[in-house]
């Protein structure tokens, strides 16, 4: 004879509830994805609206399985009342990220795909929510930060301009001729295939030292996540550069 036990037929449907949930969940986030990809929209807001579907779905199915097992549910936000003051100074730091992550959104001060530094650490932007950020460095690490940690101090985009400036400090020995050098480290840096032609690659003298002329060599270029790959690169054509000089 099957169990007809009021707390079995619960569970199932409990069990039923969430699976559905789940589906929902997944194919909502599947067409929003889709939807976001044929009309161009930014990956930032995509994320966004996968986030609220998702926890509003996940609140819907919790009240409609504690409804399943004879909770009261107006009797349970009240409750909540109650309990609300010492449960929010626990959860203080998930409300500041949480507005933190809204502000970021509104101000849009950065967006995935951007590459940001902040608190010594550098990488792409690869997961913007309400609560964290998620970066990727050069080296795939992956590193979440909390978003309440951008309202507290200061932070670089990288991306915010369409080009990025690789500097590259040099010291020009006195035994060679300036305006000469000068002119050839601006020819070796317009050589390089990665460098933009405007703005033009420059040198600015800063300081006479006692072992020569310290100046930096600047470069332009519109990909912001190989600025050290191509520092290294300009490094060992200047010294190379020197080296010839130096011998002639």
């Amino acid at each position: 004879m099957p169990n007809t036990d009021p707390l079995y037929l619960d569970l199932i449907k409990i069990a039923i509830i969430f699976i559905a949930a789940f589906i929902i969940i997944k194919w909502t986030i599947y067409i929003v994805k889709r939807t976001g990809t044929r009309f161009s929209l930014e990956p930032t807001l995509i994320q966004v609206l996968n986030e609220i579907i998702k926890y509003s779905i996940i609140a819907l199915t919790l009240t409609l399985a504690l409804n399943e097992i004879g909770v009261n549910i107006n009797s349970l936000i009240i409750s909540f009342g109650i309990v609300g003051i010492a449960v929010g100074f626990a959860a203080r730091d998930t409300l500041s990220n949480f507005i933190a992550g809204i502000f970021i959104l509104a101000d849009k001060s950065f967006k995935v795909g951007d590459i940001i530094e902040i608190s010594g650490q550098s990488g792409k932007v690869v997961k913007l929510g309400f609560r964290v950020t998620t970066i990727k460095t050069v080296d795939n690490k992956l590193i979440t930060i909390p978003n309440s940690t951008f309202s507290k101090g200061a932070y670089i985009n990288s991306t915010a301009q369409e080009t990025r400036r690789v500097g590259l400090d040099v010291n020009i020995p006195y035994e060679l001729e300036l305006e000469q050098t000068v002119n050839s480290l601006v020819e070796v840096a317009s050589n390089c295939k990665w460098a933009l032609p405007e703005p033009k690659p420059n040198v600015l003298i800063k300081e006479m030292t006692d072992t020569g002329i310290k100046a930096t060599l600047n470069v332009w270029i519109n990909d912001p996540w190989e600025v050290a790959t191509y520092r290294s690169q300009l490094a060992l054509k200047v010294k190379r550069l020197l080296v010839a000089e130096e011998v002639s």
